[in-house]
Parts: C-alpha cells; structure tokens; sequence
C-alpha cells in the first residue's frame, strides 16, 4: 500500500527545505558518505577515509 502525503505536507516540506539548505545538505552529504563506506569502498580506500577522518578530528579539538 502507498501512502500519499497531502499538498499540505508536500508543501510544508518544500519551505523546510528552502529554509535550512545547508543543514539538508549535510544530511545528504552524511547519508552519501555512510552508504560509500558501508557499501562501496574498498580497503585502500577505507584506510585513506581513517587518515582523512583523524586529520578532521585534530583540526576540530
């Protein structure tokens, strides 16, 4: 069974969306970087996101 979403919902998301576009990109920008990691990357790959990771974690302290 599909659900439909009302025009007021559709609405209401579209003006949640064109107030907070940076906070909806970076759960865009989360999602896609889970879904590489989980599914896609390789082990060399997998090693340079660890370094890449320990870098971001120093420069933020």
């Amino acid at each position: 069974m599909v659900k439909k979403i009302s025009e007021a919902q559709l609405k209401a998301n579209r003006r949640w969306k064109n107030k907070n576009r940076d906070k909806q990109r970076n759960y865009q920008y989360g999602s896609y970087a889970r879904k590489f990691i989980r599914e896609i990357a390789n082990e060399k790959q997998l090693n340079e996101l660890e370094i890449l990771i320990k870098e971001r974690k120093n420069l933020l302290k």
